[in-house]
């Protein structure tokens, strides 16, 4: 058995970003990956503009007291053509720019008007800043906007570069395999032995999520024949992921179609749980995957592993899980061998966010995961743990 980080080295080196690219716009731009580097088009802001509503004047002249003659009016959209001399104003409105002479925005809050708003008087201790958005304060023409996966801030921020499109790394196919004869679709009776078959849509919404374009394929029994037809459907995928049969019991034949259809495995087990029964490799053009048939393994696996090959594969620089650290909420026994993945979720703390790991592991137990927020990453071999004990995981 290998150790988790060892199995995802290996898995993000089967996933190599497609090299499709795709020109779209920005409002089906979200989630997807940048292929190539943009730069503004423009200046942000391209003129030095009011950051308040009240009067643009000289900042020299500002003093309590002092009176100042308005001489117009600017507002975001219109600005004041004339220029301000000594002793005057212009009313002026928050992202208007500012008129030619002024270097300073007293606020309206410090200005008393007078003579029906022909002229206003700086009221006692006004504001000291000169709230003045210089040129080019936000980001410059020819800045570079680099590669990453774009949520809506960088939508906008591109949308305000003036970029009204994105060259973006395509969505990456993924065939996903249910696999067993005690599986019956959502929906349908299942006979005295059977279950419904939940993995797929599973892991079809994670990956969905994740940016990628899964598909299922119809179930596949367990025989060769079923196997064979299943792998055929899922031939034009960029990735490929059987659900179930992945282990070494007289019915679990995943390996062995895959085998038998020209997969080279890379590995087969992780020193992990849930989810030690997991193989990958390549079948064809495409990364495949198998994870195990338990609900919760077969989850727990997609995101450790399904997800990050979905971002890689769509050429994300950064598809690994993201870490972050909380505080246990309750003493932890030691672990065993293997790396735990255990269902938790962050509770109120009394020094913040406190992590608690449920009491019951069983990976068969769907409606725990549905509970949880966050997989808890119990390192292999883990001591016993105090309350308060720093521990990384995973957010869901």
């Amino acid at each position: 058995m290998i150790t988790v980080e060892d199995a995802l080295s290996r898995v993000l080196a089967l996933a190599a970003p497609l090299p499709r690219i795709e020109e779209v716009p920005l409002t089906e731009a979200a989630g997807r990956v940048l292929a190539r580097p943009l730069r503004a088009r423009r200046t942000q802001p391209p003129f030095a503009a009011s950051a308040m509503d009240g009067y643009a004047l000289r900042g020299d002249e500002l003093r309590p007291g002092a009176r100042f003659r308005v001489i117009g009016a600017a507002r975001a959209g219109q600005r004041f053509d004339g220029r301000v001399g000594p002793g005057e104003a212009v009313r002026i409105f928050t992202g208007a720019p500012m008129p030619e002479g002024a270097d300073r925005v007293l606020i309206q809050e410090d200005a008393a008007t007078e003579d029906d708003g022909a002229f206003i008087r700086v009221r006692e201790n006004p504001d000291a800043a000169r709230h003045v958005r210089p040129a080019g304060a936000d980001f410059a023409e020819g800045d570079v906007f680099a590669p990453r996966r774009l949520s809506a801030r960088d939508v906008a921020l591109l949308a305000a570069m003036n970029v009204e499109r994105a060259p973006v790394r395509a969505r990456p196919r993924v065939a996903l395999i249910p696999t067993g004869d005690e599986l019956v679709e959502p929906g349908q009776t299942p006979g005295p032995d059977q279950i419904v078959s939940s993995n797929g849509y599973g892991l079809h919404a994670m990956l969905r999520e994740a940016g990628a374009d899964p598909f299922l394929t119809p179930i596949a029994r367990d025989d060769p024949a079923s196997l064979r037809a299943a792998l055929e459907a899922a031939a034009e995928a960029d990735m490929i992921v059987t659900l179930g049969g992945a282990s070494v019991g007289e019915h679990d034949l995943v390996r062995a179609a895959l085998l038998a259809a020209g997969a080279e495995l890379s590995f087969h087990k992780i020193a992990m749980r849930p989810g030690k029964p997991l193989m990958a490799g390549r079948l064809g053009r495409a990364t495949a995957l198998g994870l195990p048939g338990n609900p919760v393994s077969a989850m727990v696996c997609g995101a450790l592993f399904a997800v990050p090959a979905a971002r890689a594969l769509a050429g994300d620089p950064a598809p690994a899980p993201r870490r972050l650290t909380a505080r246990l909420a309750h003493p932890l026994p030691a672990n065993g061998p293997r790396a735990h993945y255990a269902r938790a979720r962050l509770i109120d703390g009394p020094d913040g966010p406190a992590l608690e790991i449920f009491a019951n592991q069983d990976s068969a137990v769907l409606s725990l995961l549905a509970a949880a927020d966050c997989l808890a990453e119990i390192p292999a071999n883990a001591p016993a743990m105090e309350t308060g004990t720093n521990l990384k995981y995973i957010p869901l």
